[in-house]
């Protein structure tokens, strides 16, 4: 627990920061064109559908979405302006959660100009108030119950949904529940779901006190809760601005498993106990994602895999030989084609294999991926998020011809177990989890040779590599340290014996020394 509250001031300002900063961004734009639309029926309809279907779209494809539109946003601001715009942490988050706050107020201000008694209406011109007076006295106050209740909602909506920004590099309470997810520390997962929602029931809570204020002209009322939501904004501004300001870190990414948060918290151990250099993690990104950040500079160092580089980045098509082969191949044009460094192989392959129970293989005689071919058409195969859509799994269906009763996609941390309960026959592994032998699995062979080597390799954007070469020679200092067997071991560590990433870790740097 004390390795989760030392990170939670971090998340908590930084989850703070962006729903305050979203739900004021939305009430700026949808109370203005609420109140134009409230003397505007016939345009109301169009404009309503249309926020009505952003809401529509999931959080977490709005949330992707933004990375590639900002990109290109970038682009332009780069060509024209000379600045960039950042494609992933903060930027894409602020974007979709405002556009998923707009919704409620924009409906919520409509709809109370709209329920104003016509004839207070009547009875303000009777009295000779403008258009504007009457809006301003009369309309507007009554209307504002319904119109704080709208704010109140996005409120809710907005700091629920800023949970879901991890993905996309934006840190925020959600990294406990992210995290705490794939290494099954329900601890971590408890204390971002109590988090969030106690950040939210302040902020409703707050906002409806100054209404209440509001409405009964109580002015130390209005101030008090006012001055709460100011507080709360400035206070977790502040605390960025300082962490902005401090000596730049060392920002070490991580996808979304257990073997990449062990390896995270790995390096960054490793930079700060031998070398002295501060570090920040940033977790539980895509491939896709946290590729782009090394590559501009958001993200310094992370690990990833020769076979996935190969086919998602280098668009490679089947695999040059060996091993090594492999290796040297991803080394050059990673860095003639992309400016990364690969600082070290670490000396495991974790490969992706397919996987099945194995008292279940051995009953159906599959002990090879052409065997499984022939089973297809009877069993289910459960797989990560990503697999389904990866180069790999279509060159593994146009080879073995694979046509499964059902393909589902889920939870890592739950594929494992769903397998081992039978709930699917068939999942897509990795090579060095833990859980293969403790759960009585075995990984299938690839008897026509399909999937690419994955050794593990560490990568160095080019910012730091530019900047810190001392570091690029640091980090090499770990080639060949970790095999396979070791790998298996810590990962087991975490997902079967409960211990945290940083805890294992730390034990096996212990004995480099």
């Amino acid at each position: 627990m004390k390795e989760l509250w030392a990170r939670f001031p971090e998340y908590l300002s930084a989850h703070l920061e962006l729903s305050l900063a979203a739900l004021a961004i939305a009430a700026a734009v949808a109370v203005p064109l609420g109140v134009w639309l409230g003397r505007r029926p016939r345009a109301a309809p169009a404009l309503l559908a249309l926020a009505g279907a952003l809401q529509t779209i999931p959080s977490l494809a709005l949330l992707a979405f933004m990375v590639p539109a900002l990109a290109a946003l970038g682009l332009v601001t780069s060509r024209l302006f000379g600045f960039e715009v950042r494609a992933i942490g903060y930027g894409p988050a602020l974007a979709a959660l405002t556009l998923y706050g707009v919704l409620p107020i924009l409906q919520n201000t409509v709809a109370g100009l709209r329920g104003v008694d016509p004839a207070c209406r009547e009875a303000a011109r009777g009295v000779g108030m403008t258009p504007r007076q009457q809006l301003w006295r009369v309309e507007i106050p009554l209307a504002l119950p319904v119109m704080v209740a709208g704010l109140r909602t996005a409120a809710v909506w907005v700091v629920g949904t800023a949970t879901l920004s991890t993905p996309v590099g934006a840190a925020s309470l959600g990294n406990y529940i992210f995290s705490g997810l794939q290494t099954r520390n329900y601890a971590a997962v408890s204390l971002g779901c109590v988090s969030a929602a106690g950040l939210a029931f302040v902020l409703d809570r707050a906002i409806g006190l100054v209404e209440r204020g509001v409405r009964e002209r109580r002015r130390a009322l209005t101030a008090t809760a006012a001055g709460l939501l100011v507080a709360l904004g400035v206070t977790a501004a502040l605390a960025n601005v300082r962490s902005a300001e401090a000596a730049r870190p060392i920002v070490i990414g991580a996808k979304t498993f257990t073997e990449q948060y062990i390896l995270s918290d790995l390096l960054a151990d490793f930079l700060e106990r031998d070398a002295g250099l501060p570090t920040r993690p940033l977790q539980s990104l895509g491939s896709t994602v946290l590729f782009d950040a090394l590559r501009s500079g958001e993200v310094d160092v992370y690990v990833d895999y020769t076979g996935t580089l190969w086919a998602n980045v280098l668009k490679g098509r089947g695999a040059p030989g060996t091993r090594a082969a492999l290796l040297d191949e991803v080394r050059r044009r990673l860095q003639a084609e992309q400016g990364v460094t690969v600082a070290a192989a670490l000396g495991f392959e974790n490969t992706y294999a397919l996987a099945m129970r194995a008292d279940r293989a051995r009953s159906l005689g599959i002990a090879t991926l052409s065997d499984l071919a022939a089973h297809a058409p009877e069993l289910e195969i459960g797989a990560d998020y990503e697999f389904l859509a990866r180069p790999e799994w279509q060159a593994l269906v146009g080879t073995y011809g694979f046509a499964f009763r059902r393909a589902s996609s889920m939870d890592p941390s739950l594929m494992y177990q769903a397998v081992a309960d039978g709930q699917v026959d068939v999942i897509s592994a990795f090579s060095t989890d833990g859980r293969l032998a403790a759960l009585g699995l075995t990984a299938l062979r690839d008897d026509r040779g399909v999937i690419p080597p994955y050794d593990a390799v560490v990568l160095v954007g080019p910012r730091l590599a530019r900047e810190r070469p001392d570091v690029v020679r640091k980090l090499g200092g770990l080639e060949g340290r970790i095999d396979a067997e070791t790998m298996r071991e810590l990962n087991r560590d975490v997902d079967q014996e409960g211990r945290t990433p940083a805890e294992v870790a730390r034990a096996w740097l212990d004995t480099l020394r």
